[in-house]
């Protein structure tokens, strides 16, 4: 069975902001769905498009000379 949780539950495990969360969400980043006007995550969901990110992430490099991880685009 899904567990299903909260943005604020989502952004303590991945240690970011829950605007960060809403934002990723509605821009399809993260996998979630909204009841009413909360956002609501899969849990399961979320660890696997960690997963798959992890697998297909590539590091590359800013401006300022510092590495980020690139998420799907978003970085």
């Amino acid at each position: 069975m899904a567990t299903i949780v909260t943005a604020k539950e989502v952004s303590q495990y991945l240690k970011l902001t829950e605007s960060t969360i809403y934002k990723l969400a509605s821009m399809g980043e993260l996998p979630g769905f909204k009841i009413g006007k909360s956002w609501r995550f899969d849990m399961e969901e979320i660890l696997k498009r960690i997963k798959a990110i992890k697998g297909n992430s590539r590091m590359i490099r800013e401006t300022n000379g510092r590495n980020k991880l690139k998420l799907n685009g978003i970085g």
